[in-house]
């Protein structure tokens, strides 16, 4: 038997939609799941809403579960929580996270879900993306106790990694924002906040996270001499411009990169990417997290909240996505119920 969910889609750069999606019958080893709640990653959606990621990175960006090809008409996203509905015993009923676009219900394969841990809200474990890109990006970076180390760009990606590094004992870690709404969020965080021509100088490591030029120029300002930026930023189809005719060569500064797509060099003969994330949803006990869950809006009206998320309307850190009005009786026709 098959039955229809909704999804969100690109119909075309600016433009979103939603469109039925037919649920075939779950095999053996794949999962039914109800979608409780989904993220918006704006970094990155925004990208793809706004019809900005270059040809030549198709592929790269490609989600795990996208359906349809970029620049559109595509199905993306890869925050999702949903509850499962029909699967192999161990995740009958379980909340579980998984890499798939906001849909009210899917089927995928067993291995690509993660449970849940118990006392972390599907709100927060919305995060568990974030927080795994996070993980990675400290795994490159290798920060060590007794470090001062700035977080350039108080966006998702930027407030995990401070969350990470302030739970370091003997780390020093300032938040760098333009905003200045961003310092009660640094503070719940643990971090300290700073304006960029605030934030002093002589930092051992910055991560950057703000996916401007002016931000990646502001870490290499910040560091100390043989001091590194670790680049999380993906820029999309936007060109880059650096000042490194000054202190770029006589202090030795250094800029990696650092992507969540593989397990960082420094752990990738010891750790999966299901390793990766299993840590990532561990981490989320932590309610300090819930200060990066500043909006929310119905599946039903997304459309309209994605474009008005784009414009920069409220720039919210998390915008988590509710499905409280999934039609049960559909899903519990495919499990059989």
């Amino acid at each position: 038997m098959t039955k229809q969910a909704q999804a969100f889609w690109v119909r075309k750069p600016g433009v979103g939609e939603l469109r039925d999606a037919r649920l075939r019958e779950p095999g053996a080893d794949e999962v039914l799941v109800r979608t409780l709640r989904s993220g918006i990653s704006r970094g990155t959606e925004a990208l793809v809403f706004g019809g900005r990621v270059p040809p030549d990175q198709y592929a790269t960006m490609r989600a795990p579960f996208q359906e349809g090809e970029l620049p559109g008409p595509v199905k993306y996203g890869y925050l999702n929580v949903g509850v499962v509905e029909r699967g192999p015993s161990e995740l009958q009923d379980r909340t579980v996270f998984c890499l798939y676009p906001h849909q009210t219900a899917y089927v995928a394969p067993a291995a690509a879900v993660a449970v849940v841990p118990e006392g972390v809200p599907p709100q927060r474990a919305v995060l568990a993306g974030t927080v795994e890109t996070a993980v990675n990006a400290l795994w490159d970076a290798r920060p060590l106790m007794g470090d001062r180390i700035a977080v350039v760009g108080a966006g998702m990606v930027g407030c995990c990694v401070a969350r990470l590094l302030a739970r370091i004992p003997g780390v020093e870690v300032t938040l760098v924002d333009t905003v200045a709404d961003r310092a009660s969020t640094a503070s719940a965080l643990g971090a300290g906040f700073a304006a960029p021509d605030a934030a002093g100088g002589g930092y051992d490591l910055v991560l950057h996270a703000s996916a401007t030029a002016a931000g990646l120029q502001c870490a290499l300002d910040l560091l100390a001499t043989d001091g590194t930026v670790v680049d999380l930023s993906w820029y999309g189809d936007t060109s880059v411009e650096l000042r490194l005719g000054g202190a770029f060569h006589s202090r030795r500064l250094s800029i990696r990169s650092s992507q969540v797509g593989t397990v960082s060099p420094a752990r990738a003969h010891r750790r999966s990417t299901q390793d990766r994330l299993r840590l990532a949803l561990e981490l989320l006990h932590d309610d300090a997290f819930d200060v990066l869950l500043t909006g929310r809006s119905r599946f039903e009206d997304l459309p309209v909240t994605m474009a008005r998320l784009v414009s920069g309307a409220g720039a919210p850190l998390c915008h988590v996505i509710e499905y409280a009005s999934v039609d049960r009786a559909s899903v519990d026709q495919i499990g059989g119920a």
